[in-house]
């Protein structure tokens, strides 16, 4: 079961690295934005991770989409958030 409260948390914290990381032109603050995700995924419910990724292998995973995927993330959140 996916909590409220575990959207919201995740919604904030996506919601924040993802605005740093559109900003960012500096390399390694990137690098450091999409670490401090995966480590947010290792402790993210398995159940939310499947429902934003949408069934996407390595979904907020590879570094070469990781920007079209933590707005994706950010959306799909914010659906969740609304009751879409």
């Amino acid at each position: 079961m996916i909590t409220a409260a575990a959207v919201e948390s995740a919604y904030s914290f996506f919601h924040q690295k993802a605005r740093v990381y559109a900003g960012s032109h500096i390399p390694s603050q990137r690098d450091d934005i999409e670490y401090a995700i995966a480590q947010y995924l290792e402790l993210m419910s398995c159940e939310l991770y499947a429902k934003i990724s949408g069934g996407k292998p390595n979904f907020l995973k590879d570094h070469a989409t990781f920007g079209q995927d933590i707005e994706l993330a950010v959306r799909r959140l914010d659906e969740m958030m609304q009751g879409e």
